[in-house]
């Protein structure tokens, strides 16, 4: 019985002669139409979506709000890829905008997107600008970000505005935003289409710096950049003479590029071939280098580890022992004579989480020790770092102590002190030293996010050895003897990856020279050559 009195309520609820449930989920048409909207904006209907707002403003009932209009202009930018629907999208779009202004709404970064790219898509860089610029001057918690100039910067370029491109790019900067190769692309293609030589070397290092291996897109405007008359008469204005000069810059910098401007003379000839597993290129064979971080980056990074370590030591409480970090860094002065630097934590307690593990000192550290110690052309010692209450339990073991006791009197071993991190140590020695590391640290760490991470996974990529045990058996991963980046050799060649869904041997890379500097190397001719525009 009262299972039955339960649905009789229930339809008493939901009957005409109650609508009080129906009058509840009525009582807003706000909402109504924001969820309508939705709708059609999932499903990409325009002509719907514009149907329910004209409604709604023919009505008069309905308070259009932020939300409203973001959705409506969302869906009007999202239609412009279609030819059919872009005059529609672009007009409408234009109309809801001024109702939005014209009603005193705030606008946020998501609308002045959309608004943007319906500027692009009517071919109006200006007020594509202008309204980003406009936003970003009145601030608050809503900001522009890439996607918000990337509609003016890419129509300024399409339309070969370059100096218009420019100035979107300083204006991106000077807000903390990173181009991305779609930008960087376009404003090469731009600067190459309207002969500015300056600015094509400048975003050849734009995209040496930001993206790893470039798309097929780009690979195509730097190859028409390099087969066109304007490339072939660049020249190096006397920089290319001086060899050396060039060769201290590319140390300098790490390696891999120089940054001096064009060097040399003359038509530059593009092929197309693979790279050899060491990084011998096979068209010109050439060998393209492991490229490190440059020698500001990598001071920058090893003074902010000084001063965390500084900062941690005013911080110790006073019943800890004070021990200065510079201390480490003296005897680091004396001893510094090392190839590698070894977390003995880490390898010490890999794979070690079992009933009986413990410590491998003799089986794991050891190994990798006497491994890297093998490995050394001058056979020098790597440097452990471990923690000093680490070191004292394993001389209180006879096993050890010998070994341990050996290592110290030798400088193989130092142990960092109570209070301090050892992680510090180890990353400030192969910093200060430019020396491998090894370690399966993933280094995630809040103190490995003192520079910008793409400083990190450079250094991290030519400097960090990982390793692996299998039954015993130890097997060293060392950095990779090149850098797939694109990369400018002291020669004036340049070597440009891109990017491929294949393995890494059959990776296509554009290898890039003046014909003077290949009469003087070895060429491999089997693989087509664009020179000029033509192929032979």
């Amino acid at each position: 019985m009262a299972a039955n009195g339960q649905r009789r309520s229930r339809q008493d609820d939901e009957s005409p002669s109650n609508p009080n449930k129906k009058r509840k989920a009525n009582k807003n048409p706000e909402k109504n139409l924001l969820f309508n909207l939705n709708s059609c904006s999932k499903s990409k209907d325009l002509s719907a979506a514009l149907a329910l707002y004209d409604a709604a403003v023919a009505s008069n009932e309905v308070r259009l709000n932020q939300q409203h209009f973001q959705t409506l202009l969302y869906l009007c930018s999202a239609s412009i890829s279609d030819p059919c629907l872009q005059t529609l999208a672009v007009e409408r779009g234009y109309q809801i905008f001024d109702r939005m202004v014209t009603s005193g709404l705030t606008l946020n970064e998501a609308t002045v997107t959309s608004v943007a790219r319906l500027a692009s898509a009517k071919g109006d860089g200006d007020y594509a600008f202008e309204i980003v610029k406009d936003f970003a001057s009145v601030g608050g918690t809503s900001i522009p970000r890439l996607r918000t100039y990337a509609p003016a910067l890419l129509c300024f370029c399409e339309r070969l505005e370059a100096e218009k491109g420019y100035e979107v790019e300083e204006h991106m900067e000077a807000a903390g935003i990173a181009l991305e190769e779609a930008e960087i692309s376009a404003l090469l293609k731009a600067s190459a289409a309207t002969s500015r030589e300056n600015k094509v070397y400048r975003y050849l290092h734009k995209l040496r710096e930001s993206v790893g291996c470039v798309c097929e897109e780009t690979s195509k405007v730097i190859e028409d950049w390099f087969c066109g008359e304007k490339a072939g008469e660049v020249s190096s204005d006397g920089i290319g003479s001086d060899v050396e000069m060039l060769r201290e810059a590319v140390l300098r910098n790490g390696g891999g590029w120089h940054g001096r401007g064009w060097v040399g003379e003359g038509k530059w000839i593009v092929k197309k071939d693979n790279v050899s597993s060491t990084g011998r290129c096979l068209s010109c064979n050439e060998q393209l280098a492991c490229v490190d971080t440059n020698e500001v980056e990598t001071q920058k990074f090893v003074d902010s580890l000084v001063a965390l370590a500084m900062e941690r030591k005013a911080k110790m409480i006073s019943s800890e022992t004070k021990v200065d970090f510079s201390e480490f860094q003296d005897w680091l002065e004396k001893h510094g004579d090392y190839e590698a630097i070894v977390d003995g934590a880490n390898i010490g307690l890999y794979q070690q989480n079992f009933a009986d593990g413990g410590f491998s000192l003799s089986q794991q550290l050891e190994g990798v020790v006497n491994e890297l110690y093998h490995k050394s052309g001058d056979k020098k010692w790597p440097l452990i770092l471990l923690h000093k209450k680490r070191v004292r339990t394993l001389l209180e073991n006879p096993t050890h102590r010998n070994l341990v006791d050996e290592w110290i009197n030798n400088g193989v071993l130092y142990a960092t002190p109570p209070g301090f991190n050892d992680d510090w140590y180890w990353l400030y020695a192969a910093a200060k030293l430019k020396c491998l590391l090894v370690t399966n640290d993933e280094m995630r760490d809040h103190i490995f996010e003192l520079l910008s991470n793409s400083f990190f996974q450079k250094w991290k990529e030519r400097h960090q050895v990982r390793y692996t045990f299998t039954k015993g058996n130890l097997k060293l991963e060392m950095p990779p003897p090149f850098s797939v980046v694109i990369q400018e050799s002291e020669k004036g060649s340049w070597h440009v990856p891109v990017a491929s869904q294949n393995n890494e041997s059959s990776r296509t890379w554009m290898c890039i020279s003046r014909r003077s500097v290949l009469d003087s190397l070895m060429i491999n001719g089997k693989l087509e050559t664009s020179e000029n525009g033509d192929s032979s």
